[in-house]
């Protein structure tokens, strides 16, 4: 990452936070408290960022918040946004949901005009006030009721939400099951987890499906095969699992150990390189995976763009998962709007660039997201319904389908 960039903003950053709050760490652009930002003479767009680097969701987190700064290194070395250099701090809150309110406050007094978080409780947690303060709020978090501007009205979800994950996950089962099947939902006992799985219910029921289904929140330990059992106990030849990757690579070895003939569909959080590297080649093989951003084996034309940047960094895009190039997308997004706030020669501020992504049509993402494109609008926070269908072979992620909609 560009070192004489982010170590001014950090720097400016970091006072403005202490300030603000006792005991805000900073650092340099790579970990908690770290802030970045530079280039350009106008004034900068200050935004902030609650990661989860240390907690529960930190396999994921960690690397969606780096290319989230690599996406904001990338835009302010080309200028920022028509001169606007991005000023973002970002914090580690460990998934610790007093934590994100915590920062939430302390970026409110820092006069940030918008907000990029991350979990599901803390995201839900934090829309009352979100709305109230009027900042856009743009997350990791995909649970449906942040797409609904009446519930959610400065909340927007750049992807599809966990319900039409789900749903996409079972129109799959359904096919390849040849419309009779078992399907056990392995989730993590959290809002997170918890998001997607009344709604599947409701799509085979919507459906007409003659699917079984039944969910089972996942414990924390060693490994899964007592809940393996219990599914299996139900005739369950499916599970899909809402979490993250390192859990569900367990439940794939542990599938292979049992010698199960189970097969795994993952959503978005586990749907990725991670989950493959650390079940293995072999444990990894043949399961599915429902995810929304392009993995850099997809070769989207957005992989090009990062590819161009990493290499005059020194880093190579064969390095980065997709989960870093969800954030690298999801910041892109927001940029976007604030560059049509400007367009239109207006400050950037939250009601300004709420108004800007309801408007502004098609964004294009170059590929990274759904089938390319997001759209928001009055009535609708729901950037996308598209996603990639992925199958782990050879150890990397093969794309099956694109554009994938329930």
């Amino acid at each position: 990452m560009n070192r004489s960039i982010l170590k001014v903003v950090a720097a400016a950053s970091a006072m403005t936070l202490a300030l603000a709050a006792c005991g805000s760490d900073s650092g340099d652009g790579d970990g908690d408290g770290a802030a970045t930002g530079g280039g350009g003479d106008a004034t900068p767009i200050k935004i902030g960022i609650i990661a989860d680097l240390t907690g529960a969701t930190g396999d994921v987190g960690t690397p969606y918040n780096e290319g989230m700064l690599a996406y904001i290194d990338y835009r302010n070395a080309d200028g920022g946004i028509d001169g606007h250099p991005i000023d973002a701090a970002s914090n580690d809150y460990a998934y610790e949901v007093p934590k994100a309110e915590q920062l939430y406050k302390q970026y409110v007094n820092d006069g940030v005009v918008a907000i990029q978080g991350w979990g599901t409780g803390d995201t839900e947690a934090l829309r009352t006030k979100v709305a109230n303060d009027e900042l856009p709020f743009m997350s990791g978090s995909f649970a449906e009721p942040l797409a609904d501007p009446e519930e959610s009205p400065y909340n927007f979800v750049v992807a599809p939400t966990y319900s039409d994950q789900m749903r996409i996950a079972l129109n799959w089962i359904n096919e390849d099951s040849g419309g009779a099947g078992e399907v056990a939902v392995f989730h993590s006992d959290s809002p997170f987890g918890q998001a997607p799985v009344a709604d599947g219910e409701a799509w085979i029921d919507e459906q007409g499906y003659d699917l079984g289904y039944a969910s089972y929140p996942m414990p924390t330990g060693a490994n899964f095969v007592g809940l393996l059992s219990q599914a299996k106990s139900q005739g369950a030849e499916y599970i899909v699992i809402q979490h993250v990757a390192s859990p569900a690579a367990q439940v794939a070895k542990d599938i292979k150990d049992q010698g199960l003939d189970m097969k795994i569909v993952c959503l978005n959080w586990c749907a990725n390189e991670l989950f493959i590297t650390t079940a293995g080649d072999e444990a990894a093989e043949g399961h599915m995976l429902v995810q929304p951003f392009a993995p850099v084996s997809s070769e989207k034309p957005g992989h090009e763009t990062i590819s161009a940047y990493l290499e005059e960094e020194g880093e190579s895009i064969d390095d980065k998962g997709a989960a870093w190039v969800q954030g690298w997308a999801v910041m892109d997004v927001m940029a976007q709007g604030m560059a049509k706030v400007l367009e239109e020669e207006d400050e950037v501020t939250g009601p300004a660039l709420k108004e800007a992504l309801e408007t502004m049509g098609a964004i294009d993402t170059e590929g990274l997201i759904g089938d390319g494109t997001v759209e928001f609008s009055a009535e609708s926070h729901r950037g996308s319904t598209s996603s990639g269908v992925y199958r782990a072979e050879g150890g990397a992620m093969v794309e099956v389908e694109a554009g994938a909609t329930p």
